[in-house]
């Protein structure tokens, strides 16, 4: 007990650990979303007529207020006015913006003293640009005069949650430390995955639980998911379109929830998802899958469209939870508990994704990386459900171990004495490949044992005997009861079996109202490699017993030597 109560408070600092590990991205995350300054930027259809110079000197007709994505998709004009930022000491400052649905890019910078900056940015341009958190950032020239506006001209914009969102001005020096703290998050997440992932596929190796599988696919599609949305994708591949990467966050998103219903599906009893539960949780992630593929193939036709259906796809997948639930509370399972902690962070931070895929907020690099910060936690809290689950099967295979023992101990002795059967002793004694000598001990009179003294009585003396006959033959023999009043022993024929021995206790026995007990022994030496050995070596031994009890009982005959052979 010492040992246990001095454990707690190493529980609890590891407990304060993944607290605070599970804080560090929001805290990096947070500070990202604060890195610069943030600039207010306006929307207008494109109007090719207009230059750049006239747009940003006169930005008449662009809206300010309402938001971004009501305008759906096309050609559009995004204007950051009235700028007054000033370069930092390196001299150079960084545009930065949310990456999104697009074909092209073209970033215009003018300054106070009407110079006009002019960045170019195709599919894999973007990609190039992108630094961690999946920011698209363009260093602008150095200059020693204040920035008056911003002008961007996008085309082919999906516009699903905006054009240009999270718009900041930040120096080198500041964009360095966001993509060090944001590294920092993606690195421990990636860290995080790869050692839960080397944990439990080596548990399945030596377990093999279907669980375990759906788990480790589960946390194997989170960590590709975390290098795609994070953009390090890009940095791994400098030449993909950023469209084209978008389109893998798509699936890996999709197979990260899908592999989550699974491994959901195989963590529970199978009494929880059994009948329509199944079936309709098999068509939420098909529905799911379909949608997914619908927007990789034809998001270039329709975005706005099909991303709805994606995102409303991942609302159908959470309302597996209402009867997963309720199904697992009602046939009383045992991991309830364990997915009521392990999943209300990843289906809380789902709904505000999904939410925020209809522009119900605004743009929040928080709440664009919350599926890291969400499966983050459901990562670790499911591997120590997996551990629970794991130490409840153990249990339940030492208890299944103990009854099959029992039971086959119980099939394997006579209830009364406890000695060996006649089974059991042939299960052990056949194939011996050296002689043994077989004693057959019959008691003698014992129907007046039962007669003077009642049956009770009797199975008494029984339980005497086998005591007897145990503690005069050597360790390395069998003792077995073989009928009613009659008992088997076998040991090697070069041992120290003797019967007369077993006799001399047998009389020595103190018996139940002082009675006395003897019992005529009849013996055989042969082999014993199989059944037909057994019986003949039996029938010489049952032939030298008769010869004791036709003596006068309460003596031993051994067969001889030739009779044996």
């Amino acid at each position: 007990m010492a040992a246990i109560i001095a454990s707690f408070p190493v529980a609890w600092i590891r407990w304060l650990l993944v607290a605070l590990a599970t804080i560090a991205p929001s805290t990096a995350l947070a500070r990202d979303s604060t890195t610069g300054v943030a600039v207010r930027t306006c929307i207008a259809p494109m109007r090719p007529s207009l230059s750049p110079r006239s747009l940003l000197n006169a930005p008449e007709g662009f809206d300010c207020t309402g938001k971004q994505s009501r305008y759906g998709s096309g050609d559009f004009d995004i204007i950051a006015p009235e700028l007054s930022y000033t370069t930092g000491q390196d001299g150079r400052l960084a545009v930065r913006w949310g990456s999104a649905w697009q074909r092209d890019v073209v970033l215009y910078a003018i300054y106070a003293d009407g110079t006009i900056a002019r960045a170019s940015m195709d599919q894999v341009g973007m990609s190039r640009h992108l630094q961690l958190g999946a920011v698209i950032q363009t260093l602008l020239p150095a200059r020693n005069v204040a920035i008056k506006g911003l002008l961007w001209r996008v085309h082919a914009a999906g516009n699903m949650r905006g054009v240009v969102f999270g718009a900041r001005l930040a120096t080198v020096a500041e964009s360095n430390y966001s993509n060090l703290l944001v590294g920092a998050l993606y690195a421990g997440f990636a860290g995080l995955c790869l050692a839960l992932l080397v944990h439990n596929l080596a548990l399945w190796f030596a377990l093999r639980h279907p669980f375990q599988l759906a788990y480790c696919a589960m946390v194997a599609s989170l960590a590709i998911y975390a290098v795609s949305s994070s953009g390090a994708l890009a940095w791994l591949m400098p030449t993909i379109h950023n469209n084209d990467r978008l389109r893998i966050n798509y699936v890996m998103l999709a197979l990260s929830t899908v592999t989550a219903v699974n491994f959901a599906r195989y963590y529970f009893e199978r009494r929880v998802f059994e009948g329509w539960l199944t079936k309709f949780s098999h068509l939420v992630c098909a529905n799911l899958l379909i949608a997914t593929m619908a927007f990789i193939g034809f998001g270039h036709i329709a975005p706005v469209g099909l991303n709805h259906y994606y995102s409303l796809s991942f609302l159908f997948v959470l309302l597996i939870a209402v009867p997963m639930v309720v199904r697992a509370w009602t046939r009383d399972s045992d991991y309830l508990w364990l997915f009521a902690i392990a999943w209300a962070a990843p289906i809380g931070f789902a709904g505000i994704r999904v939410a925020n895929q209809f522009n119900l907020f605004g743009y929040s690099l928080l709440i664009d990386s919350s599926t890291v910060i969400a499966m983050a936690l459901e990562a670790i809290l499911s591997s120590l459900a997996i551990a629970y689950r794991i130490h409840l099967l153990s249990r339940e295979r030492d208890e299944a171990r103990e009854q099959e023992t029992a039971a086959l101990r119980l099939a394997a002795t006579d209830p009364l004495t406890g000695l060996l059967n006649r089974r059991a002793l042939l299960d052990e004694v056949l194939g011996r490949d050296e002689d043994q000598m077989l004693l057959i001990a019959d008691l003698d009179h014992f129907k007046r044992v039962n007669e003077t003294i009642g049956h009770d009585g009797g199975d008494e003396v029984l339980r005497l005997v086998a005591r007897g006959l145990t503690a005069a033959v050597p360790p390395d023999a069998l003792v077995a009861r073989i009928g009613g009043e009659e008992f088997a022993i076998i040991g090697p024929a070069k041992s120290a079996l003797s019967a007369a021995d077993v006799l001399d206790q047998l009389r020595s026995q103190r018996m139940p109202f002082d009675i006395s007990v003897t019992a005529s022994i009849g013996g055989c030496t042969g082999r014993l490699k199989s059944d037909v050995d057994w019986k003949r070596l039996y029938r010489l031994a049952d032939r030298a017993l008769f010869e004791a009890k036709a003596a006068g009982r309460d003596r031993s005959r051994i067969a001889h030597v030739d009779l044996a052979a």
